[in-house]
C-alpha cells in the first residue's frame, strides 16, 4: 500500500439497505391493501332485544363469537354449498361483521331469511350469510344498529384456562354490538389459525369459549404473545389500529409447526 497521502482513496461500500418484510394483506389491517380491490361483503347478525327481557352482555357477545364459528363451520359455507360462493367473496375482502337489533315481528321475520340462530344461556343471535356491502335484504336493512348497549346483571364468572378465551381490551370503550362484531373476528382469527382436527374438535365440543374483559395489567402480554390479535379498521367507534380482541384458543398457545 503506498504511504502517499495523494493517493486516491476507496469509496467505502456502503451497507445494503434492508429490504422491509411484506405486511400481510390482514382483513382487519387499518391500511388499505388488496382486499380493498375486491367487491366488499359484510356478514349480518342480528341480536334479539326484547324490551322486557334484554340479554346479559356477556351472553350476547359470547352468542355472537358463536355464531360466526357456526356460519364458518357449517357444510353450506364451503365446498359446494348454498353460501360457499359467498363466504369466499366476504373472505376474500374486508372482514366486516355488522351487528343489528330486532324484537318481535322484525325478530320474526329475520328469522324467516336464510340463516342460522344460535341460542346461549338467554341469548338469541341469528347469524345470515354475507351479503354485498349495500345489498341487504330489506328486512335486514331496516333494523336498527344502534340501540345494542347491553349490561351484565352481575360480574360474569372467571374464565375457564382450558377453553378458549377472547379478551377484550380494557382501554377501550365498546357498544355492545361493537363488541359482539369484535368477538366474532377475534373467533374467526382463531378458527383460521387452527388445524383441520382442531377445528373439527371446537365443532363436535359446541364451540366453548369465553368473552371477558382483560386485566390491564395482562393486556400487553396478550397482544405480544404471538396470539391472534384483531386490529379493528376504524370504520365505526374506535380509532383505526386499534387492538379490540386477543383470540386465546388452548391450541394456539402451544408452538405451532
Amino acid at each position: 500500500m503506498s504511504n502517499d497521502p495523494t493517493s486516491p482513496v476507496p469509496a467505502p461500500v456502503p451497507a445494503p439497505v434492508p429490504v422491509p418484510a411484506p405486511v400481510p394483506d390482514s382483513p382487519f389491517r387499518p391500511e388499505p391493501g388488496d382486499r380493498d380491490l375486491a367487491p366488499q361483503f359484510v356478514l349480518p347478525l342480528v341480536v334479539r332485544i326484547e324490551r322486557a327481557a334484554p340479554p346479559p352482555r356477556t351472553d350476547a357477545l359470547e352468542t355472537a363469537a358463536r355464531a360466526v364459528l357456526v356460519m364458518l363451520g357449517d357444510e353450506r359455507s364451503t365446498g359446494d354449498g348454498a353460501w360457499a360462493r359467498a363466504m369466499r367473496d366476504w373472505q376474500d375482502a374486508r372482514i366486516r361483521k355488522v351487528v343489528r337489533r330486532a324484537r318481535g315481528a322484525e325478530w320474526r321475520r329475520a328469522e324467516a331469511l336464510p340463516g342460522i340462530t344460535v341460542t346461549g344461556k338467554t341469548a338469541e343471535v341469528r347469524v345470515f350469510p354475507p351479503v354485498p356491502l349495500d345489498g341487504w335484504p330489506k328486512d335486514l336493512a331496516r333494523l336498527q344498529v344502534s340501540g345494542t348497549d347491553l349490561d351484565d346483571p352481575e360480574p360474569p364468572a372467571d374464565a375457564d384456562p382450558s377453553a378458549p378465551v377472547l379478551w377484550l381490551n380494557p382501554d377501550l370503550d365498546m357498544s355492545a354490538g361493537k363488541a359482539m362484531a369484535q368477538a366474532g373476528h377475534g373467533a374467526q382469527l382463531a378458527w383460521w389459525e387452527l388445524s383441520d382436527g382442531e377445528r373439527t374438535a371446537w365443532r363436535e365440543a359446541g364451540y366453548p369459549l369465553s368473552v371477558r374483559t382483560a386485566d390491564p395489567a395482562r393486556w400487553t402480554g396478550l397482544t405480544t404473545g404471538g396470539l391472534p390479535v384483531v386490529r379493528d379498521a376504524g370504520f365505526t367507534e374506535i380509532a383505526p389500529g386499534s387492538c379490540t380482541v386477543v383470540a386465546d384458543h388452548p391450541a394456539l398457545r402451544r408452538p405451532r409447526p
